[in-house]
């Protein structure tokens, strides 16, 4: 029973998941059929209507941003509150990224 649920999901993956996917025309059919198998066997690695950004579970990361002085206009700019309708949109967005894991709430002093 399982197989057969998985051999669907299969057959239902190339329309519904690689829709938008330009593969190489003149790759062999052979070809063909592995990179899909491989499209299939790790699309949990690739962004999906449920998951747009993808997580890392298990791992963490550290990320360091290195900008040497004099830095960029763009980050000598003054701060300036938000519009309320802009605030509440950028609230959403960052609930949103929580949601999927990709954001965490951290203390001031992490």
């Amino acid at each position: 029973m399982v197989s057969s649920k998985k051999n669907t999901y299969k057959e239902e993956f190339v329309p519904n998941q690689l829709v938008e996917t330009k593969i190489n025309p003149s790759m062999s059919k052979e070809m063909r059929h592995e990179l899909i198998d491989v499209l299939y066997t790790y699309n949990n690695a690739f962004a999906s209507d449920n998951e747009p950004l993808g997580t890392i579970k298990g791992h963490e990361a550290d990320i360091t941003l290195n900008i040497d002085r004099p830095y960029p206009p763009v980050l000598r700019r003054p701060a300036y509150p938000a519009s309320p309708r802009a605030r509440e949109a950028l609230e959403k967005y960052i609930q949103d990224l929580i949601q999927l894991g990709v954001l965490r709430k951290v203390g001031h002093n992490e």
